[in-house]
Protein backbone atom coordinates (compact mmCIF):
# COMPACT_ATOMS: atom_id res chain seq x y z
CA UNK A 1 0.00 0.00 0.00
CA UNK A 2 1.56 3.37 -0.76
CA UNK A 3 1.79 6.31 1.84
CA UNK A 4 0.89 9.58 1.17
CA UNK A 5 4.59 10.47 1.86
CA UNK A 6 5.86 8.11 -0.86
CA UNK A 7 3.44 9.83 -3.67
CA UNK A 8 6.29 12.70 -4.17
CA UNK A 9 8.97 10.61 -3.95
CA UNK A 10 7.40 8.24 -6.70
CA UNK A 11 6.80 11.33 -8.79
CA UNK A 12 10.28 12.77 -8.41
CA UNK A 13 11.47 9.34 -9.70
CA UNK A 14 9.37 9.30 -13.11
CA UNK A 15 10.68 12.69 -13.60
CA UNK A 16 13.05 12.53 -16.52
CA UNK A 17 16.25 14.10 -16.51
CA UNK A 18 15.58 16.25 -19.54
CA UNK A 19 12.70 17.54 -17.89
CA UNK A 20 14.44 18.68 -14.85
CA UNK A 21 17.10 20.24 -16.67
CA UNK A 22 14.16 22.81 -18.29
CA UNK A 23 13.24 23.63 -14.89
CA UNK A 24 16.32 24.50 -13.31
CA UNK A 25 16.97 26.26 -16.73
CA UNK A 26 14.20 28.45 -16.02
CA UNK A 27 15.40 29.34 -12.42
CA UNK A 28 18.22 31.96 -13.55
CA UNK A 29 15.51 34.09 -15.80
CA UNK A 30 13.55 33.81 -12.97
CA UNK A 31 15.70 35.66 -10.87
CA UNK A 32 16.46 38.19 -13.02
CA UNK A 33 12.79 39.56 -13.47
CA UNK A 34 12.84 41.86 -10.99
CA UNK A 35 15.97 43.33 -12.44
CA UNK A 36 14.46 43.73 -15.63
CA UNK A 37 11.32 44.86 -14.16
CA UNK A 38 13.38 48.01 -12.73
CA UNK A 39 15.12 48.61 -15.85
CA UNK A 40 12.49 48.65 -17.54
CA UNK A 41 10.73 51.22 -15.66
CA UNK A 42 13.45 53.26 -15.14
CA UNK A 43 15.02 53.26 -18.54
CA UNK A 44 13.18 51.85 -21.28
CA UNK A 45 9.86 53.33 -20.34
CA UNK A 46 11.66 57.01 -20.12
CA UNK A 47 13.26 56.14 -23.71
CA UNK A 48 10.33 55.17 -25.57
CA UNK A 49 8.83 57.71 -24.46
CA UNK A 50 10.93 60.28 -25.78
CA UNK A 51 11.27 58.09 -28.94
CA UNK A 52 7.31 59.08 -29.38
CA UNK A 53 7.80 62.64 -28.50
CA UNK A 54 10.49 62.99 -31.38
CA UNK A 55 8.06 62.37 -33.72
CA UNK A 56 5.97 65.38 -32.33
CA UNK A 57 5.80 68.76 -32.45
CA UNK A 58 5.23 69.82 -28.55
CA UNK A 59 6.17 73.51 -28.26
CA UNK A 60 4.32 73.95 -24.71
CA UNK A 61 4.01 72.40 -21.06
CA UNK A 62 0.20 72.25 -22.08
CA UNK A 63 1.18 69.55 -24.47
CA UNK A 64 3.13 67.75 -22.21
CA UNK A 65 0.06 67.71 -19.69
CA UNK A 66 -1.94 66.39 -22.20
CA UNK A 67 -4.39 69.97 -22.54
CA UNK A 68 -3.28 69.64 -25.88
CA UNK A 69 -3.23 67.51 -28.78
CA UNK A 70 -0.19 66.62 -30.40
CA UNK A 71 0.67 67.09 -33.25
CA UNK A 72 1.95 64.45 -35.41
CA UNK A 73 5.43 65.67 -37.77
CA UNK A 74 6.51 61.76 -38.30
CA UNK A 75 10.37 62.31 -39.66
CA UNK A 76 10.01 65.81 -39.64
CA UNK A 77 12.09 66.41 -36.57
CA UNK A 78 15.03 64.26 -37.50
CA UNK A 79 14.55 66.21 -41.02
CA UNK A 80 15.51 69.48 -39.71
CA UNK A 81 17.53 68.23 -37.83
CA UNK A 82 19.87 66.76 -40.16
CA UNK A 83 19.51 69.60 -42.82
CA UNK A 84 20.80 71.95 -40.60
CA UNK A 85 23.91 73.03 -41.09
CA UNK A 86 24.54 73.97 -37.00
CA UNK A 87 24.36 69.99 -36.27
CA UNK A 88 27.19 69.28 -38.29
CA UNK A 89 28.95 71.63 -36.30
CA UNK A 90 28.03 70.16 -33.39
CA UNK A 91 28.32 66.29 -34.35
CA UNK A 92 31.46 67.31 -35.82
CA UNK A 93 32.70 69.07 -31.78
CA UNK A 94 30.97 66.06 -30.14
CA UNK A 95 33.37 63.16 -32.18
CA UNK A 96 36.74 65.32 -31.66
CA UNK A 97 35.94 66.04 -28.33
CA UNK A 98 35.35 62.20 -27.23
CA UNK A 99 38.04 60.62 -29.33
CA UNK A 100 40.64 63.45 -27.85
CA UNK A 101 38.99 62.54 -24.08
CA UNK A 102 39.23 58.87 -24.83
CA UNK A 103 42.78 58.43 -25.79
CA UNK A 104 43.75 61.21 -23.38
CA UNK A 105 41.80 59.09 -20.30
CA UNK A 106 43.09 56.18 -21.54
CA UNK A 107 46.80 56.98 -21.93
CA UNK A 108 46.86 58.61 -18.66
CA UNK A 109 44.69 55.99 -16.84
CA UNK A 110 47.19 53.08 -18.11
CA UNK A 111 50.44 55.04 -17.45
CA UNK A 112 48.59 55.33 -13.50
CA UNK A 113 47.39 51.41 -13.14
CA UNK A 114 51.03 50.64 -14.33
CA UNK A 115 52.63 53.05 -11.68
CA UNK A 116 49.91 51.49 -9.02
CA UNK A 117 51.55 47.97 -9.99
CA UNK A 118 54.96 48.77 -9.59
CA UNK A 119 54.66 50.67 -6.28
CA UNK A 120 54.50 48.85 -2.79
CA UNK A 121 51.20 47.63 -0.95
CA UNK A 122 50.76 51.00 1.38
CA UNK A 123 52.18 53.53 -1.39
CA UNK A 124 49.90 51.81 -3.63
CA UNK A 125 46.78 51.72 -1.24
CA UNK A 126 47.62 55.19 -0.25
CA UNK A 127 48.13 56.98 -4.15
CA UNK A 128 45.01 54.83 -5.34
CA UNK A 129 42.96 56.60 -2.84
CA UNK A 130 44.13 60.16 -3.28
CA UNK A 131 43.54 58.83 -7.14
CA UNK A 132 39.92 57.70 -6.49
CA UNK A 133 38.70 61.25 -4.88
CA UNK A 134 38.60 62.72 -8.31
CA UNK A 135 36.34 59.79 -9.18
CA UNK A 136 34.31 59.87 -6.17
CA UNK A 137 33.67 63.89 -6.69
CA UNK A 138 30.41 64.80 -8.03
CA UNK A 139 30.60 66.34 -11.47
CA UNK A 140 28.78 69.63 -10.38
CA UNK A 141 31.41 69.84 -7.45
CA UNK A 142 34.58 69.34 -9.35
CA UNK A 143 33.25 71.56 -12.55
CA UNK A 144 32.39 74.46 -9.72
CA UNK A 145 36.55 73.74 -8.33
CA UNK A 146 37.98 74.05 -12.00
CA UNK A 147 35.30 76.86 -12.89
CA UNK A 148 36.58 79.02 -9.69
CA UNK A 149 40.69 77.88 -10.62
CA UNK A 150 40.05 79.51 -13.97
CA UNK A 151 38.02 82.17 -12.59
CA UNK A 152 39.25 85.48 -14.84
CA UNK A 153 39.86 87.88 -11.47
CA UNK A 154 40.41 86.01 -8.10
CA UNK A 155 41.28 81.97 -9.85
CA UNK A 156 44.36 80.33 -9.14
CA UNK A 157 45.43 79.82 -12.36
CA UNK A 158 45.04 84.19 -12.95
CA UNK A 159 47.04 84.40 -10.01
CA UNK A 160 50.06 82.25 -11.47
CA UNK A 161 49.99 84.07 -14.46
CA UNK A 162 50.01 87.97 -13.02
CA UNK A 163 53.07 86.88 -10.90
CA UNK A 164 55.17 85.82 -13.82
CA UNK A 165 57.39 88.65 -14.25
CA UNK A 166 56.26 91.21 -16.79
CA UNK A 167 59.11 91.14 -19.06
CA UNK A 168 59.09 87.01 -19.51
CA UNK A 169 55.19 87.19 -19.66
CA UNK A 170 55.19 90.05 -22.55
CA UNK A 171 57.53 87.86 -24.09
CA UNK A 172 55.50 84.55 -23.95
CA UNK A 173 51.98 85.70 -24.37
CA UNK A 174 52.10 89.09 -25.40
CA UNK A 175 50.67 91.07 -22.61
CA UNK A 176 51.80 90.93 -18.64
CA UNK A 177 48.02 91.93 -16.54
CA UNK A 178 45.83 88.67 -16.61
CA UNK A 179 43.00 90.04 -14.86
CA UNK A 180 39.91 89.66 -16.79
CA UNK A 181 41.35 87.38 -18.89
CA UNK A 182 38.27 85.82 -20.70
CA UNK A 183 39.96 81.56 -20.25
CA UNK A 184 36.11 80.39 -21.52
CA UNK A 185 35.29 82.85 -24.12
CA UNK A 186 37.67 81.04 -27.02
CA UNK A 187 36.07 77.90 -28.08
CA UNK A 188 40.07 76.36 -28.23
CA UNK A 189 41.14 77.16 -25.06
CA UNK A 190 37.41 76.08 -23.79
CA UNK A 191 37.27 73.02 -24.76
CA UNK A 192 41.19 72.78 -23.70
CA UNK A 193 40.05 73.47 -20.18
CA UNK A 194 36.82 71.37 -20.58
CA UNK A 195 38.76 68.00 -21.46
CA UNK A 196 40.85 68.86 -18.72
CA UNK A 197 38.53 68.59 -16.41
CA UNK A 198 36.70 65.64 -18.11
CA UNK A 199 39.75 63.50 -17.88
CA UNK A 200 40.87 64.40 -14.19
CA UNK A 201 37.34 63.01 -13.46
CA UNK A 202 37.75 60.05 -15.42
CA UNK A 203 41.23 58.92 -15.51
CA UNK A 204 40.82 57.12 -11.94
CA UNK A 205 38.28 54.47 -13.04
CA UNK A 206 40.69 53.67 -15.92
CA UNK A 207 43.63 53.43 -13.87
CA UNK A 208 42.05 51.08 -10.90
CA UNK A 209 40.15 48.76 -13.97
CA UNK A 210 43.37 48.30 -15.56
CA UNK A 211 45.13 47.89 -11.81
CA UNK A 212 42.72 44.78 -11.72
CA UNK A 213 43.53 43.69 -15.08
CA UNK A 214 47.37 43.49 -14.23
CA UNK A 215 47.14 41.43 -11.16
CA UNK A 216 45.78 39.24 -13.16
CA UNK A 217 48.74 39.06 -15.33
CA UNK A 218 50.92 36.34 -14.09
CA UNK A 219 54.11 37.64 -12.88
CA UNK A 220 56.18 34.66 -14.92
CA UNK A 221 55.94 35.98 -18.19
CA UNK A 222 57.19 38.97 -17.51
CA UNK A 223 60.24 37.16 -15.30
CA UNK A 224 61.01 35.36 -18.52
CA UNK A 225 60.65 39.06 -20.85
CA UNK A 226 63.04 40.14 -18.97
CA UNK A 227 65.44 37.26 -19.30
CA UNK A 228 65.10 37.30 -22.86
CA UNK A 229 65.86 41.02 -22.93
CA UNK A 230 62.97 42.37 -23.58
CA UNK A 231 62.26 45.97 -22.47
CA UNK A 232 59.11 47.46 -20.05
CA UNK A 233 58.31 49.09 -23.46
CA UNK A 234 58.31 45.67 -25.33
CA UNK A 235 57.07 44.06 -22.31
CA UNK A 236 53.86 45.75 -22.14
CA UNK A 237 52.74 45.37 -26.01
CA UNK A 238 53.72 42.13 -26.73
CA UNK A 239 52.71 40.75 -22.83
CA UNK A 240 50.19 42.80 -20.73
CA UNK A 241 48.21 44.80 -23.85
CA UNK A 242 47.25 41.22 -25.68
CA UNK A 243 46.07 39.69 -22.38
CA UNK A 244 44.46 42.78 -21.55
CA UNK A 245 42.69 43.62 -24.15
CA UNK A 246 39.46 42.76 -23.53
CA UNK A 247 39.92 45.21 -20.24
CA UNK A 248 40.72 47.67 -22.94
CA UNK A 249 38.16 47.22 -25.05
CA UNK A 250 35.61 47.85 -22.45
CA UNK A 251 37.20 50.80 -20.98
CA UNK A 252 37.16 52.42 -24.65
CA UNK A 253 33.59 51.64 -24.98
CA UNK A 254 32.76 53.14 -21.85
CA UNK A 255 34.97 55.66 -22.11
CA UNK A 256 33.19 56.83 -25.27
CA UNK A 257 29.89 56.48 -24.22
CA UNK A 258 30.42 58.85 -21.15
CA UNK A 259 32.53 61.39 -23.00
CA UNK A 260 30.12 61.39 -25.88
CA UNK A 261 27.03 62.25 -23.35
CA UNK A 262 28.89 65.20 -21.66
CA UNK A 263 26.39 67.73 -19.74
CA UNK A 264 27.11 68.97 -16.63
CA UNK A 265 31.02 70.24 -17.03
CA UNK A 266 30.09 71.88 -19.94
CA UNK A 267 26.79 73.11 -18.83
CA UNK A 268 28.82 74.44 -15.96
CA UNK A 269 31.71 75.91 -17.31
CA UNK A 270 29.88 77.60 -20.06
CA UNK A 271 27.37 78.93 -17.63
CA UNK A 272 24.30 77.92 -19.83
CA UNK A 273 23.19 77.63 -23.49
CA UNK A 274 24.83 80.73 -25.00
CA UNK A 275 28.02 79.39 -26.34
CA UNK A 276 26.25 77.92 -29.07
CA UNK A 277 29.76 77.33 -30.75
CA UNK A 278 31.33 75.21 -28.08
CA UNK A 279 27.86 73.06 -28.21
CA UNK A 280 27.56 68.99 -28.57
CA UNK A 281 25.21 66.81 -28.46
CA UNK A 282 23.95 66.47 -25.37
CA UNK A 283 23.89 70.23 -24.49
CA UNK A 284 22.12 70.69 -27.89
CA UNK A 285 19.24 68.41 -27.22
CA UNK A 286 18.44 70.37 -23.81
CA UNK A 287 19.30 73.56 -25.36
CA UNK A 288 16.64 72.86 -28.59
CA UNK A 289 14.43 71.44 -25.58
CA UNK A 290 14.10 74.54 -22.60
CA UNK A 291 15.39 77.16 -24.26
CA UNK A 292 12.62 80.22 -25.58
CA UNK A 293 10.97 78.91 -27.23
CA UNK A 294 10.80 75.16 -26.44
CA UNK A 295 11.01 72.67 -28.85
CA UNK A 296 10.49 69.66 -26.89
CA UNK A 297 9.87 67.17 -29.59
CA UNK A 298 13.11 68.38 -31.37
CA UNK A 299 15.20 68.41 -28.90
CA UNK A 300 13.56 64.35 -28.20
CA UNK A 301 14.89 63.40 -32.13
CA UNK A 302 18.28 64.91 -31.06
CA UNK A 303 18.46 62.95 -27.88
CA UNK A 304 17.73 59.60 -30.20
CA UNK A 305 20.24 60.62 -32.78
CA UNK A 306 23.05 60.28 -29.52
CA UNK A 307 21.62 57.45 -28.39
CA UNK A 308 21.89 55.68 -32.01
CA UNK A 309 25.01 56.65 -32.51
CA UNK A 310 26.19 55.03 -28.63
CA UNK A 311 24.17 52.27 -29.87
CA UNK A 312 26.47 51.43 -32.94
CA UNK A 313 29.52 51.90 -30.80
CA UNK A 314 28.34 49.63 -28.34
CA UNK A 315 27.11 47.22 -31.75
CA UNK A 316 30.50 47.97 -33.09
CA UNK A 317 32.22 46.77 -29.85
CA UNK A 318 30.27 43.32 -29.32
CA UNK A 319 31.04 42.49 -32.72
CA UNK A 320 34.55 43.22 -32.47
CA UNK A 321 34.83 40.49 -29.22
CA UNK A 322 32.68 38.12 -30.58
CA UNK A 323 34.56 37.83 -33.82
CA UNK A 324 37.94 37.36 -31.41
CA UNK A 325 36.03 34.50 -29.24
CA UNK A 326 35.63 32.96 -32.53
CA UNK A 327 39.41 33.43 -33.87
CA UNK A 328 40.46 32.05 -30.73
Amino acid sequence: MTTLTEVPEAAAARETPARRRRRVDRLPYLLLLPALAIIGVLLLWPLGQVVVMSFYRLNSVRQLRGDREWPWVGLGNYADILSDPFFLTVLRNTVLFAAANVLLTMVLGTLVGLLLNRLGRKMATFVASCVMLAWATPALTGTIVWKWIFDDTSGLVTWLFNALPDGLSNALFGHSDWTGYGWFNSPLLFFAILTLVVVWHSFPFIAVSVLAGLKSVPSELHEAARVDGAGPWRAFWKITFPLLRPVFGILIVLSTIWDFKVFTQQFVLAGGTQDRPTFMLSIYSYAEAFSPPPKYGLGAAIAVILTLILLVVTGFYVRMVLRQEDES
